[in-house]
């Protein structure tokens, strides 16, 4: 009996592994506006927040709302990105450069609860040569909105409430990784690794159990 006991103790253990492993394999996505740079016909990660880029004249940048769980799962930015279609209508000017902007307010799936995104857009914004991205955006994208961190939370008012928060897995899917056409890759939310672990556990320990259990039987025999 008290082998018996020990084994369904030990498999109640493995089974509380097992569910402690799956709630750890559940990632954490975030629901925020991620900052793009468009270099040689691709869309990069910016290396550094909106208020210190300093783009160029001609330079090509981006926003994307959407949930993500890092810049390495972030979704790029879609549409049209080129420097020539986005700034033809505005010409150049002394003293000024001329910032391209691609605005993606993301897709349904990501929007906050009750809130529709608006369509996408893109802008030519023409600024002083030492302007930042920032000062670029506030030109055509008006209103904005920070948090107390300097934390860029809405574009044109989108979305009304809300700053970088977290967002159950479930929702993550929608907003996958995008090649830099902007085309969808596919979405993946990876195989969960909690229960495969916890069974192989609960197997180990229950042959183990049954191992001593026959071993004391015979060594009694």
């Amino acid at each position: 009996m008290t082998a018996v006991r020990r084994t369904a103790s030990l498999l109640v253990a493995a089974l509380v592994l097992s569910a402690a492993g799956t709630g750890q394999a559940q990632a954490t996505g975030y629901r925020y506006w991620s900052f793009w740079e468009r270099t040689g016909g691709h869309w990069t990660y910016a290396t550094m927040g909106p208020s210190s880029a300093r783009p160029d004249d001609g330079a090509v940048e981006g926003f994307r709302f959407a949930v993500s769980a890092d810049s390495a799962d972030a979704s790029r930015p879609r549409g049209a990105a080129d420097f020539g279609t986005i700034c033809s209508s505005t010409p150049a000017a002394s003293g000024l450069k001329r910032v391209a902007l691609v605005l993606d307010f993301g897709t349904p799936e990501d929007a906050p609860s009750g809130e529709t995104p608006p369509a996408g857009r893109t802008a030519c914004a023409r600024v002083p040569a030492d302007a930042t991205t920032a000062e670029a955006l506030a030109a055509v994208a008006k209103p904005l909105r920070y948090d107390t961190n300097a934390m860029l939370c809405a574009i044109s008012g989108y979305p009304k409430q809300g700053c970088g928060e977290q967002v159950a897995s479930g929702r993550k899917g929608s907003s996958g990784q995008k090649s830099g056409s902007g085309e969808k890759d596919g979405s993946d939310s990876g195989p969960s690794l909690g229960l495969p672990i916890g069974a192989g556990v609960v197997a180990l320990l229950a042959g183990a159990a049954v191992w001593q259990s026959r071993r004391r039987r015979n060594a009694s025999g």
